[in-house]
């Protein structure tokens, strides 16, 4: 029953991301062909870089969907921990294709300011950009959503990523109304540049991000605490444990313990500890793969619990 349990919520999980994802392709490739059009036909460098940009975004956008398919794929003999890391190197791909759009903006932006002043028809571009902001918020609401839901890396790097899609609209659109009202076009590429600058900032934060999980950081403090809580309260025979170790692929998390149990108890009876404990973190941490290794409580390792067991009257230690 469990497993037919967990094997639901990985469906549930793969096909709201695999959605999520197909929507933010879509949206981005309309977007890019718009924006490219108005870019082109308007003479700003402002709009031509974000569609630029776009196209990078539908680039990226595959490659979250094929990683969230990719990453949903159940263990294999080659592969007996599953694939949820392809996520996180599609978040760290993520990373990086921002950081080539920024590149690509500074160069052009710079471009412009050593040529000088080019004519900008700014009417166009108000309304694609207007439009994009709208498009990219509804798009962002999403994809956030279906990110917190399923804990896919892949969909939260690509909400980051969304909502800088956003920011780079509006300073599009700040920088194409500075130009209608005061007649300058140099607001287009000074704009460029500053928003340049925070897209680099945002490619750090996801590739770091992602980073993190491929080089197997722990879980977050609170998540972490949530296990250590849910540890304290198992008091049938738990009188301690130790090697307390986590961490993430994709959307899959990983708990593994030494656990310290009466050396008395019989094999069947540490081992329905076991299950049960298993059963409770799963209730924590929803999807958890936890591994459990038993350890006799024979004197060679204090560890947490211990001092609050022989407190409550658990039984004698041995020393």
């Amino acid at each position: 029953m469990a497993t037919l349990t967990l094997d639901r919520l990985f469906a549930f999980r793969s096909d709201l991301a695999s959605r999520a994802a197909a929507l933010a392709f879509t949206s981005n490739v309309a977007l890019m062909a718009m924006k490219l059009a108005v870019g082109i036909s308007t003479g700003s460098i402002a709009v031509l870089s974000d569609a630029i940009d776009s196209a990078e975004d539908a680039v990226a956008s595959t490659f979250v969907f094929l990683s969230i398919r990719l990453g949903s794929q159940p263990a294999d003999e080659e592969h007996p921990y599953g694939h949820g890391k392809a996520e996180s190197l599609a978040a760290a791909g993520q990373g990086v294709l921002i950081a080539g759009g920024a590149a690509y903006i500074i160069v052009r932006a710079v471009q412009r300011l050593i040529e000088g002043e080019a004519s900008i028809d700014t009417a166009p571009g108000l309304i694609a950009m207007g439009l994009t902001a709208v498009v990219n918020v509804g798009v962002a609401l999403y994809v956030g959503s279906a990110a917190r839901r399923t804990g896919s890396v892949a969909l939260t790097a690509d909400t980051r990523h969304l909502w800088t899609n956003v920011a780079q609209a509006l300073a599009v659109v700040a920088a194409l109304a500075l130009v209608a009202t005061t007649g300058n076009e140099i607001f287009d590429p000074v704009l460029a540049l500053a928003l340049a600058v925070y897209l680099l900032w945002t490619a750090s934060q996801v590739f770091m991000s992602a980073l993190a999980e491929i080089m197997d950081e722990r879980l977050p403090a609170h998540e972490v605490q949530l296990i250590e809580n849910c540890l304290r309260e198992q008091r049938g025979g738990v009188r301690g444990y130790h090697m307390l170790r986590t961490r993430r692929a994709g959307r899959q998390r990983y708990v593994d313990l030494h656990l310290l149990v009466d050396p008395q108890q019989t094999v069947q009876a540490a081992h329905a500890l076991c299950d049960q404990l298993e059963d409770a973190l799963c209730a924590c941490l929803p999807g958890a793969v936890v591994t459990i290794h038993l350890e006799p409580d024979d004197g060679s390792f204090r560890g947490p619990m211990h001092e609050e067991h022989v407190q409550m009257g658990g039984g004698d230690v041995v020393s």
